[in-house]
């Protein structure tokens, strides 16, 4: 053999050792996070155990108003999956390349409805446009520069004209358990939640009505998988659980309605 074509063991074993590891699957991660509205808490929290029983994937979750989710994730702030309860913070995410193509879904939809603490009655709130009524004189909704629920809560009431006049009895509250939070407590005396937060107040506050049929857009929830995940394939199967019919039972139960896709 001609000289210079020996390889030198030294060189030989690193060249082994980096052929091994391209060969190997990538290693599973350890955890995800999920960045999801603090309205799918009780339901992402069943759903993540199941996850985690399935795959050995320890699932993180940063819940909040989807908002400051998308703000946060706009920043650069680690997540894998994006689960929102408006599609405007999930469209902004997906106009500025940040949303992992193939990935989106439709996750789950809710209904705006105006509760009022549990009390003596009669009470003055009997229908959805009694709100406007003068002694109703704390109201809190979502933040709507953040919370998708002040958005629905925002549009409903200005198609009904109520918007303006109701301004100085607003509290705005920095997401939608927030708000059911002050209703419970008795420091307002209504409040604009989704249905699926009425599911798991346990009986604390009282449904007045739902908000009139046509005030508002759909509520839809859109989830997907985040372009910076640096485990896409957990971020998915995740969604893939969250969708199936295992999954849409779990929403079903806390309060969500039917996604209309299969």
């Amino acid at each position: 053999m001609k000289p210079g074509r020996w390889i030198p063991a030294a060189a030989l074993s690193a060249a082994l050792l980096l052929f091994s590891a391209c060969g190997r699957p990538p290693a599973q991660p350890k955890e995800i996070i999920v960045s999801a509205a603090v309205s799918l808490k009780n339901a992402f929290e069943e759903i993540g155990l199941i996850f985690e029983r399935q795959t050995g994937v320890q699932v993180r979750f940063n819940l909040g108003a989807s908002g400051l989710l998308q703000r946060q994730i706009e920043a650069g702030a680690p997540a894998d999956v994006f689960a929102s309860a408006s599609a405007r913070q999930m469209n902004a995410l997906e106009s500025r390349g940040l949303v992992l193509e193939g990935s989106r879904r439709e996750l789950a939809r809710n209904e705006l409805v105006l509760v009022a603490p549990l009390g003596a009655q009669p009470s003055p709130l009997q229908v959805f446009t009694d709100i406007g009524q003068p002694g109703i004189t704390r109201i809190a909704v979502g933040n709507p520069k953040t919370v998708p629920a002040g958005q629905y809560a925002q549009e409903a009431l200005e198609n009904l004209e109520l918007w303006s006049p109701l301004q100085p009895r607003l509290i705005l509250a920095e997401n939608v358990r927030q708000v059911l939070d002050y209703v419970v407590r008795g420091e307002v005396d209504a409040g604009l939640v989704y249905a699926s937060d009425v599911a798991v107040a346990q009986e604390k506050v009282r449904v007045v009505a739902p908000a009139p049929p046509g005030t508002h857009a759909p509520i839809v929830y859109p989830i997907a998988a985040l372009r910076g995940s640096g485990a896409p394939d957990a971020a998915r199967r995740f969604i893939d659980l969250a969708t199936s019919p295992e999954g849409q039972a779990i929403l079903r139960k806390y309060g969500f309605a039917q996604t209309s896709q299969p």
